[in-house]
């Protein structure tokens, strides 16, 4: 394994949201929701250096008062362009190997972490960039990416369009000929990414989360990934129905009209 003060796990936070203000703030189990979600990285076995990323903004200084008071890494950078952001701050902590995890994944597994670290530095020099997300097959919400800083210096000089910036890494998997990508899928098989939402855009999104951590933080408090299957699946399934709405087959059913009539209408002027 690499130098693991050289390895630097990114999670890109502000307290802004256009769908769910102040989400990374709500409370769970008598925490915010990022610190909790720190928790849960920080069990990963490569998850010593954690850095939370947040914008220059003043109302982001709660969040740096928050980071400083928990003994959290911090750095802050441009509010829309995330690759900036990034790459400024595996600069400034001297990082050769850069994590990127966005902070609506307060479920995310570190076992999951591991196993796309373990990818990653079991290929090492095979791939410059590997990630669980193309295609994605476990539940959303458990998204890593991880590179080598020449990688993500690579991407921060030559990206130019304005989705490349804003979502750091587009340029990297827009461009297969320029860089060698890996992917972890899930062992078992199946393709969860769509039937189910760990991720928190919305206020059922949370109300599914605080479901969970109230059913298994007491007990295990870093459960994992087959428990909350266990109990949405199994035990207590009414939970998954709290946000199933905006998990991504509904989501696209709910929309297929819609966008057969954008596809009809941009049709006409071909």
């Amino acid at each position: 394994m690499q130098n693991p003060n050289k390895i630097l796990i990114i999670i890109q936070a502000r307290r802004g949201s256009s769908r769910l203000n102040e989400k990374i703030l709500l409370p769970l189990c008598g925490k915010e929701l990022i610190l909790r979600m720190v928790e849960r990285v920080r069990a990963s076995i490569y998850g010593r250096n954690i850095v939370i990323a947040t914008t220059l903004k003043k109302e982001d200084d709660v969040l740096v008062e928050l980071c400083k008071r928990e003994g959290i890494l911090y750095f802050r950078g441009d509010e829309f362009d995330l690759l900036e952001r990034h790459y400024h701050a595996s600069l400034y902590f001297d990082a050769d190997i850069v994590a990127k995890i966005p902070s609506d994944c307060p479920l995310i597994d570190p076992k999951i972490i591991d196993k796309v670290f373990d990818y990653f530095f079991n290929n090492f020099y095979k791939y410059d960039y590997v990630s669980n997300l193309h295609p994605a097959t476990y539940p959303d919400g458990n998204d890593i990416e991880i590179m080598k800083i020449d990688t993500l210096e690579a991407a921060w000089k030559n990206a130019r369009e304005d989705y490349q910036r804003e979502h750091t890494t587009p340029y990297i998997w827009d461009n297969p000929d320029k860089f060698s990508i890996g992917n972890v899928e899930w062992e078992t098989g199946m393709d969860y990414s769509m039937s189910h939402r760990f991720t928190i855009d919305y206020l059922e999104d949370y109300k599914f989360i605080k479901r969970v951590f109230e059913e298994l933080y007491p007990v295990k408090p870093l459960f994992g990934l087959k428990d909350i299957l266990t109990l949405i699946d199994k035990q207590i399934p009414e939970i998954k129905e709290i946000n199933k709405k905006y998990n991504g087959v509904n989501w696209y059913r709910n929309h297929f009209n819609e966008l057969k009539t954008i596809a009809q209408e941009q049709t006409k002027f071909i």
